[in-house]
């Protein structure tokens, strides 16, 4: 089963996104933000970040350091609805997709599974 690190501040967010993510099979080990610098093995990290072209790089950069080689999923309410996954914003933060918040378990699920695939 993959397992997903998960860093979000907002303890509803984050429930919310482990019941979406562990209903869809996968495992799900969900964090603070200031549990950044934990090293683990992981197949993908989730990570909200409020700024993020200020404190969100320090913290993509901080995760990014804690889970080396790991595919990075960043969502914020800062980013706007409509904005390409893959594109200009991911490519300044270094991680392969950025979600806006709010987000849908649909969008979730599909950048998940765009990045490591179907549960197993």
């Amino acid at each position: 089963m993959q397992l997903i690190a998960l860093y979000e501040d907002d303890d509803l967010m984050r429930a919310l996104l482990v019941e979406w993510l562990v209903a869809a099979g996968y495992s799900v080990s969900a964090r603070s933000p200031c549990d950044a610098s934990i090293k683990d093995a992981v197949d993908l990290v989730i990570v909200s970040i409020y700024m993020p072209k200020q404190g969100g790089q320090q913290l993509v950069g901080a995760v990014q350091a804690g889970h080396p080689e790991t595919p990075v999923i960043a969502i914020s309410g800062q980013f706007r609805c409509g904005l390409a996954v893959d594109g200009a914003a991911a490519q300044a933060l270094g991680v392969q997709q950025v979600i806006a918040k709010p987000l849908s378990r649909c969008d979730l699920l599909a950048a998940v599974c765009d990045t490591i695939g179907p549960p197993t």
